[in-house]
Parts: C-alpha cells; structure tokens; sequence
C-alpha cells in the first residue's frame, strides 16, 4: 500500500476512533415479559390488557417491555394457569374456573355472589374472600396474581329456543360456567363445561344449544352469526384470579418493576370493568340490529330462577365441607359483604 493510502486509512480510523469517544454509552436493555392470551387483540379483555400494557411500560420508564401474543399462540383457556406456572409465558390471562383439574375452591365460589351486580362489586367481595380464605391464594401456586375480573351478569344465549320460563330449559344441552352446573341439571338442562374460545364452533355445529354468556360474546366472539336468540335471565356470577405472572418471572423482576406492576392491579381491574359493561351494552345492540332475538323472562320467573340458584349455592357449599375448604363459611361471608356493599359499606 502506497504512503498516501496508510496515511488516509489511519485518518479514516481516527475519526472512527473519536466519534465512538463522543457517543454515549448504550443504556441497560428493557426486560422484554411475553403476554399470552386466548383472546384476539380487538376483544375487550384484550383492549383492556394493552391499555394495562402501555401504561406499565411507562411507568417503569422504559425498564420493561411487554410483547403480546394473542389467539391462543402461547396459552389454552383450559390449562392457561399450569401453563403459565411451567413458563410457556412471563404474564397470561388465565380462566381458573375453566381450569379441567383443581381449583375446586375457586370455581365454586364463583356461584357466591348473588346480589352482586357490577364488576366492582364482585372484585371486592372476592378481596374479601382471598383474605380470610387462604386456599384461595393455595390454588394459585407457581403465579402471582396480578388483576380479579369480574363481569356483566350473564344471559341464556341459544341456537333456536327462546326460555321464559324455567321449563324451557328442560332438554337443552348449554355451554356454563361450572359452578351453575347443578342448578341447571335440576333444571332439566345437559351442562358442558368447555372453553369459551370453543363456543362457537359447538354452536355452528349443533354439539351444543346455547351458552350461558354475556351479551357482548354475540358480537366480540361473533355467537350472533350462529345463535338466533338470547334469553335476558340474568345469571349471577362472581369474579376470579384472571390475569398473573409466573412466580419465577416475579422473582427476577427487580424491586421497582415489583412495585409498578403491584401499584397497577386497580388500574387493570378497572380497565377490564369499564371495557366489558360499554361491550355488554354493544353486544346486545349489535344483536338486535342483526335479527338477535330478545326475550325478557318475567320478574316472577326471574325471582323463581335466583331462588333455585340460592338453594343450590347452598347445597354445594355444603358439600365442599373440608378441612381445606369450609364451603358454607365463604358462602356465608361472600353473602355478608355483599350485604355491606348493599348498605353503603365497603365489603370488609
């Protein structure tokens, strides 16, 4: 190589040299958690988890990053919890109560709220729960909870046969939430328990009649294409642990990413409260506006209904009798904070 060259090639190195001196240094590297859910991104669950996700985000101040994966890539509807615990994901929306094994306390709480109307007041009376029930907290172990969802009170979503009385349900063959299981089989109805991101395939094909759900599902999972009428009998529900993140991906997060998350459980709760009641009363008019058909039980039907539901709540209670499980004393103090609510009070 010729002098001149070297001398331009030791210039160019130089150069390099000094502008390498006067850049900053790269900062630490935002700790990137995955986000797993059942649900596609324009469900409201999932509207709500993004506004939860941009907010932690901002909060950490660019310490942690969260990437979604939505419709199920990551996390089933059934297993979701166990799968979260072993790692499939760093933080899941998890549904307990469809869990195929255990969670026994959890899904038969579920069927303790009767009077419990909002969302709200479901998430404090299960507060209450989870502070003097401790297996509540048991049968989440491998994951730290995050937000307790409750909802808009289901109705009887059917393929063809309106119910406005209690005999329309004889023969019927409905997708339900566990805990009303019993109720419906004295009813005359076939119970199935199945994941609701199943619904509407068992609909389209007939394998079921209709599911007990809320009115949103007839537009967000689109049960209005496949089910001619809804049926208003407002079910009572109770809310459950619904969003977490594995114990393991917890203990690696340092302190301060601890405390954002801890201090955002309200704000997620309370983004999944508002998102679900505006998409119940959506859901509802969609189905008009597309044919839904929408039949109003009477009051006495509707009074005949929560009857039956009370007598066998505590039928079941009795039933989870256990030295782990005092079924009868968490009915008995799911009743009186709701009672408190009713009065004005907090729950406990």
């Amino acid at each position: 190589m010729r002098r001149s060259s070297w001398a331009l090639a030791g210039l160019a190195l130089a150069a390099a040299l000094l502008a390498g001196c006067g850049r900053a240094p790269a900062g630490p590297q935002p700790i990137v958690l995955r986000y797993a859910s059942p649900y596609p991104p324009n469900h409201p669950f999932s509207q709500a988890d993004i506004a939860w996700m941009r907010r932690v985000e901002a909060e950490s101040g660019g310490q942690l990053k969260i990437t979604p994966f939505w419709g199920g890539a990551l996390v089933s509807s059934d297993y979701a919890t166990l799968e979260l615990a072993h790692g499939v994901a760093d933080i899941a929306l998890v549904t307990p109560i469809y869990s195929r094994g255990g969670m026994r306390a959890i899904k038969t709480q579920t069927g303790f709220y009767e009077g419990a109307q909002t969302p709200d007041q479901q998430v404090a009376v299960y507060r209450c729960l989870e502070k003097t029930f401790p297996v509540l907290d048991q049968e989440m172990a491998g994951v730290h909870v995050l937000a307790i969802q409750g909802g808009s009170l289901p109705n009887v979503i059917t393929r063809s046969r309106p119910l406005r009385t209690l005999d329309d349900f004889r023969g019927l063959r409905l997708r339900t939430p566990s805990e009303l299981a019993p109720l419906l089989r004295q009813l005359g109805a076939d119970p199935v328990t199945m994941p609701m991101a199943d619904v509407y395939s068992a609909l389209s094909k007939g394998v079921i009649d209709g599911v007990v759900a809320p009115p949103d599902t007839l537009r967000s999972l689109h049960f209005a294409e496949v089910a001619d009428t809804i049926s208003l009998f407002a079910v009572p529900r109770g809310a459950y642990p619904a969003r977490a993140i594995s114990a393991r991906s917890w203990a690696r997060l340092p302190p301060k990413l601890q405390a954002v998350l801890a201090a955002n459980e309200p704000y997620w709760e309370d983004q999944l409260d508002r998102r679900v009641a505006a998409a119940a009363a959506d859901g509802l008019a969609f189905g008009r506006a597309h044919g839904e058909r929408v039949v109003q039980p009477t009051e006495a039907e509707q009074g005949r209904f929560l009857v039956r539901y009370d007598a066998t709540d505590l039928a079941e209670a009795k039933r989870e009798a256990t030295p782990d499980f005092d079924g009868p004393a968490m009915l008995a103090a799911a009743h009186q904070a709701i009672a408190r609510l009713h009065a004005g009070q907090p729950a406990c």
